[in-house]
């Protein structure tokens, strides 16, 4: 059974989805599976079992109708993405049933049950969404003589979902002495990166590895799943922990932590100030004060690292 599934763009999302797949997996029991999508997406999916070939393309029309072209036919196309450009790719590929995700049909719940409901009812099935589930490359494993923390001060989304550099330094400075610290990030984010290192200077911690802009996403899921403790805010990163069960304190400003929080993990706390213009799901605070992060102090995360253990 030869599928093609488009997989969401952003890294969060891709992992949203992974429940889905599996059930899609799970249905078509001699599933031979090609992966298109975004450059990041492909790279989260690639070490799937089921993964015969991994496509990416970018975003102009004309490539995608080459990319299209060039596929060949399928038995069954599913898309997780519900732009235009999605519509178009359906329209091109060669399948003999195909199903695309509508994002205004699934509202109200959970991300990974948008994504499952999804499956459920383009196959007619009543399957529960399982655990985040990504493949990892083999790694060898390194000696590590400290547990570990890795903080994640960024977020692709925009500015409105990042906590500030200065109180990630406190909280880790304050774990420095139980936990050798990686900074995590994306190559946009070495500034923000820079600014928690100063931190750590004038604090005297020299425990640490910044890793911001210097990860493949494969060594990124690697570094993430070995993790003893993970401090994050609202981002693809948090959900790669959720798949491997990192404890995780994850810090929530603007968006919808019922929509996007870890999915299936038990060693999760939330930090939220719960302020009446919460979640405005805006990239930027629209009322210039940001005080859904700027009310969070270190010592909030710091409680909440408390209660994880």
């Amino acid at each position: 059974m030869k599928l093609l599934i488009e997989l969401p763009t952003w890294l969060g999302d891709c992992v949203m989805a992974t429940p889905a797949i599996e059930n899609i997996v799970n249905f078509y029991n001699d599933a031979e599976i090609t992966f298109i999508g975004s450059f990041v997406s492909i790279e989260a999916m690639k070490n799937h079992p089921k993964v015969v070939k991994t496509v990416f393309f970018d975003k102009k029309y004309s490539s995608l109708y080459k990319t299209a072209k060039k596929l060949g036919g399928f038995d069954v196309f599913f898309s997780f993405r519900s732009s235009t450009r999605s519509k178009f790719l359906k329209f091109l590929i060669s399948a003999n049933n195909k199903y695309q995700f509508d994002k205004n049909k699934y509202i109200n719940c959970h991300q990974v049950e948008k994504y499952n409901d999804f499956v459920n009812d383009s196959l007619n099935l009543d399957s529960n969404p399982g655990k985040l589930k990504l493949y990892k490359q083999n790694h060898s494993s390194k000696v590590v003589r400290k547990s570990t923390l890795g903080i994640n001060p960024g977020a692709s989304y925009g500015s409105a979902k990042r906590w500030y550099p200065e109180e990630f330094a406190k909280v880790a400075s304050g774990l420095a002495s139980q936990y050798d610290i990686i900074i995590f990030g994306g190559p946009g984010e070495q500034d923000i990166a820079l600014d928690i290192e100063q931190s750590f200077i004038e604090e005297g911690v020299n425990n640490y590895q910044n890793l911001v802009g210097k990860t493949t996403i494969p060594e990124l899921i690697d570094h993430i799943s070995k993790l003893d403790l993970f401090i994050t805010g609202d981002s693809g990163p948090m959900h790669v922990a959720a798949a491997f069960q990192v404890p995780t304190v994850a810090i929530f400003g603007p968006t919808k932590d019922d929509e996007t929080s870890q999915w299936m993990n038990e060693k999760s706390i939330i930090v939220k100030k719960h302020l009446d213009c919460q979640p405005c799901m805006k990239r930027a605070c629209p009322l210039g004060h940001h005080n859904c992060m700027s009310f969070i102090k270190a010592i909030d995360v710091l409680d909440a690292v408390k209660r994880l253990s």
